[in-house]
């Protein structure tokens, strides 16, 4: 089967629009979708001639919306349109639509039998918006009432687990041609691994119109290339990740990536995001994933699953990087390591021996930075909004431990030589003047402090500004995903070094 294509889904309202967008993303493209139900009533009389205006094949969709689409007029008028668009065909291949797009339920003799004969690939699609495809296997099959049509199967996954049947049964299909994708940003690994369920290409939108079908899953032609670097995966190709949930946001498979490319080293680094850690366990497992970080919520509960536990991992309760060992897995907590090399960096400090510490919040961050600071020699204190989270991470090293809230006013006073924000408050796109975005919106800064937040995106938080208006030392935690992901990949290039 041959390599899998990137296909751009042109969904402007003009042709004017579209032809433009082609032009910004040829270098990154192999074919573009034009999404004829998203343009303007009168800009649908022009669809015939835009095969001729671009260098690239192009795909002809009329699609409903009950599959997915905003085209409402009625089958008549959109058999018309399919007419139009295929009609006066001319043979010179570049004047024509390379495919276009039938349901399964859509049949017009017709019309398939003036696509055959000018050389336009028919794809015959199943979507289902809303729900997954039990058995992908049989559908593809019953899609396939020709031998000359590319059956495609597009559906809404409802959990990780609903992805991995997909790459569980690919085998079965490994000598067809055929289009997979599961949608949403569940699905996102089935865009980026097309290669691994033999898929004979993947849908991406530009960002120019990330409110049309980025909201689906679909992602940008030039993250999937300078990020994922799509066009070099192969059945070779080592698989990496980080799963969590929801990873909305996550600089990772970007450092990993480049790392991997740098050291041209055959490896992908992708994100899985699961709402618990035993199906993303199992989707590690079916795709023989060597190796992957984990984030908030998992890096507890994942513990038990483990075969082997590094004893910083087991001491701080913590884990946040997974590694295979043949069938089974052994975690680490690179967090920590990561943290003290920024704390350090940040702070000039060799150690903090003499500081008081405030960590703000008690999820699993909080853990590897308590391990740290008491490794340092620093007294602490535990902020959290439930007492009892606090209790637990501070007992264990003797810290102090206090609830997160005006009440608790003095007690971060006394522990303000540094301030270690650890929670998610102003991660993201946020408010900067809503409290809720700032987790000691109550406390004012004198200026001495050092502040560090373990969140990097947004560069700057509420909190840090607010910190930086005083005259505070602050900084993001850039500094540690860059320390803790270097520690993560000298784990990861051992599986090319034959060490593992």
């Amino acid at each position: 089967m041959a390599k899998p294509l990137v296909c751009l889904c042109l969904t402007g309202k003009t042709i004017e629009q579209n032809l433009s967008i082609v032009e910004r993303y040829q270098d990154f493209i192999d074919l573009v979708e034009l999404r004829v139900d998203f343009l303007e009533e009168d800009e649908r009389l022009k669809i015939r001639d835009f095969p001729s205006q671009i260098e690239i094949p192009a795909i002809l969709t009329i699609r409903r919306k009950n599959d997915g689409g905003l085209y409402e007029e009625g089958e008549s008028s959109r058999t018309m349109l399919f007419a139009r668009a295929l009609a006066f065909a001319d043979d010179n291949p570049k004047k024509n639509f390379a495919y276009v797009d039938f349901e399964e339920d859509y049949h017009i003799p017709s019309l398939e039998d003036a696509a055959l004969a000018f050389g336009t690939k028919i794809i015959r699609s199943f979507h289902d918006m809303k729900n997954p495809v039990d058995d992908i296997a049989a559908k593809l099959d019953s899609l396939r009432q020709t031998g000359y049509e590319i059956p495609k199967i597009a559906f809404m996954p409802h959990s990780l687990s609903d992805v991995t049947k997909i790459f569980k049964s690919a085998e079965k299909w490994k000598d067809s041609e055929q289009i997979i994708c599961a949608m949403g940003p569940l699905g996102l690994p089935t865009r980026i691994l097309s290669e691994k369920i033999h898929s004979y290409l993947s849908y991406t939108s530009p960002k120019e119109l990330a409110g049309n079908l980025l909201e689906i899953g679909h992602t940008d032609p030039i993250t999937l290339s300078s990020v994922y670097h799509f066009h070099e995966i192969n059945s070779s190709t080592k698989i990496f990740g980080i799963t969590g949930f929801p990873l909305k946001i996550t600089s990772s498979p970007a450092l990993h990536n480049s790392s991997f490319a740098r050291e041209k080293l055959n490896g992908v680094y992708i994100p899985f995001k699961s709402e618990t850690i035993e199906d993303a366990m199992d989707f590690a497992q079916t795709l023989d994933i060597k190796g992957f970080s984990v984030t908030i919520p998992h890096k507890e509960t994942v513990l038990p699953l483990l075969k082997d536990v590094d004893s910083k991992a087991e001491e701080i309760g913590a884990c946040n990087t997974v590694i295979r060992q043949g069938e089974n897995w052994k975690g680490y907590n690179t967090d920590a390591t990561g943290f003290e090399a920024a704390l350090l960096e940040f702070t000039g400090l060799k150690n903090l021996k003499g500081k008081k510490v405030a960590i703000i919040g008690a999820g699993g961050a909080s853990r590897a930075v308590a391990y740290e600071v008491k490794t340092l020699g620093a007294k602490a204190c535990v902020f959290n909004r439930t007492l009892a989270k606090a209790r637990l991470v501070a007992e264990k090293y003797g810290f102090e431990y206090a609830t997160l809230g005006p009440e608790s006013l003095e007690k971060l006073r006394k522990y303000s030589d540094i301030i270690i924000q650890t929670t998610s408050k102003g991660m993201g796109d946020c408010e900067p003047s809503n409290q809720n975005n700032d987790p000691i919106w109550f406390y004012d800064f004198n200026g001495k402090e050092f502040v560090y937040d373990l969140i990097y995106n947004p560069e700057v938080t509420p909190v840090m500004a607010r910190a930086d208006a005083s005259g505070c030392a602050v900084c993001n935690g850039m500094s540690m995903l860059r320390y803790q992901g270097e520690a993560q990949f000298n784990f990861f290039r051992k599986f090319f070094t034959g060490e593992n």
